[in-house]
C-alpha cells in the first residue's frame, strides 16, 4: 500500500481537495485499496476547522465525494509514516523543513512536479511544462484554477504509481 499525505498551508482548501480527488480517481480506476491518502497543514492557523465551503462546493460541482474533515498540522511522525509527502507550493516546502528537518528519505515533492516529470518522461521538453505551485484559492478565489492544477497533479500521481 502506498501512503500519500498532501500538504498545504492551512489544510482547508488545496490539500483536502487533493486528498478527496485522488481517493475518487483511485476508486474510479479500481485501485482504492492500493492507497492510503490523507492531508495536513504546515501551519496551525486552521487546526480543527473543516474544509473551506467554496472548496466543498467545487468538489460537489465536479461530482467528487468528500467527508467531514478537521485541519491538522503535519508532524515528524507523519514523515516517518507516509511514503509520499506532496506539497502544494514552495512556501509549504520551506515551512515543512522546520517541522520535519531534512528530507533524508526523499519523500517530499511538489504536486506539480509529478506533472512536469510525466511531461519530461514523455520527451515533451518544450511543451506542457507547468508552474510548480498549485494555485492558492485562499488568495485568488479562483477555485477553477486550483481544481485544474489538482486534477492534473492527482492524475499524474495515479498514473505514475
Amino acid at each position: 500500500m502506498k501512503r500519500i499525505l498532501f500538504v498545504c498551508h492551512g489544510n482547508i482548501c488545496r490539500s483536502p481537495m487533493a486528498e478527496f480527488m485522488l481517493k475518487h480517481l483511485a476508486a474510479q480506476a479500481g485501485r482504492a485499496d492500493e492507497f492510503e491518502i490523507a492531508s495536513a497543514a504546515v501551519s496551525t492557523e486552521e487546526t480543527g476547522n473543516d474544509m473551506y465551503p467554496p472548496a466543498k462546493r467545487k468538489l460537489r460541482e465536479k461530482g467528487i465525494p468528500y467527508a467531514a474533515h478537521q485541519a491538522r498540522q503535519i508532524t515528524r511522525d507523519d514523515y516517518c509514516y507516509y511514503d509520499y509527502i506532496v506539497c502544494m507550493d514552495s512556501s509549504n516546502l520551506r515551512l515543512l523543513h522546520y517541522i520535519i528537518g531534512d528530507d533524508i528519505a526523499g519523500k517530499v515533492s511538489l504536486l506539480m512536479s509529478w506533472v512536469n516529470a510525466k511531461v519530461l518522461n514523455e520527451k515533451k521538453l518544450n511543451e506542457g511544462i507547468v508552474n510548480e505551485n498549485v494555485a492558492d484559492p485562499w488568495y485568488t478565489g479562483d477555485f477553477d484554477a486550483t481544481y485544474r492544477d489538482l486534477l492534473q497533479g492527482c492524475k499524474a500521481i495515479l498514473n505514475t504509481l
